[in-house]
């Protein structure tokens, strides 16, 4: 059964969606229908990362909890070095944070952390995973955002994945 429908969810809301977009319950779209659900889950299986498995479901709730006050940290931060006149007290720059995190879900996670929080991005992975390089859009203290990432984002991620 989980060779002809690898991915349940995926394949209810592929239905749902062509016959929502298409508007009509005539039978030759909810056969398309039908068909995209089965086909596209088993084409697109390999694509799929490894299956995931929480181990700490409060330690996600922390996390969400960081990830949202820390965004609006930064967002803060980076509108009030927008709005205020003159150079920036801080020049951009790049961040090496050496990283102990080797499952692949959980860097998915960390790169979308940085990258939603205002004011950094997520620039390279090196090839072992030892080391992530990230750019600051106002850097002064190069350990201090490296040892923060290390403790407000990977410590948890490490705890709920691995």
């Amino acid at each position: 059964m989980k060779r002809l429908l690898p991915a349940p969810l995926l394949s209810v809301g592929l239905f749902a969606l062509w016959l929502l977009l298409n508007r009509t319950l005539d039978i030759g779209h909810v056969l398309l229908a039908l068909v995209l659900a089965l086909l596209i889950p088993v084409l697109t299986a390999g694509l799929r990362p490894l299956p995931v498995r929480i181990r700490r479901p409060g330690t996600v709730l922390r996390l969400g909890l960081s990830i949202v006050v820390d965004t609006i940290r930064s967002n803060i931060a980076v509108a009030r070095l927008l709005l205020s006149p003159g150079p920036p007290r801080h020049p951009a720059g790049f961040v090496q944070v050496p990283l102990e995190l080797r499952d692949p879900n959980a860097l998915a996670a960390l790169a979308m952390i940085v990258c939603i929080t205002p004011g950094t991005a997520w620039a390279e992975l090196s090839l072992d995973r030892a080391t992530l390089l990230i750019h600051v859009l106002e850097l002064d203290d190069a350990d201090a955002i490296a040892a923060h990432i290390k403790h407000r984002y990977e410590r948890p991620l490490m705890e709920i994945f691995e």
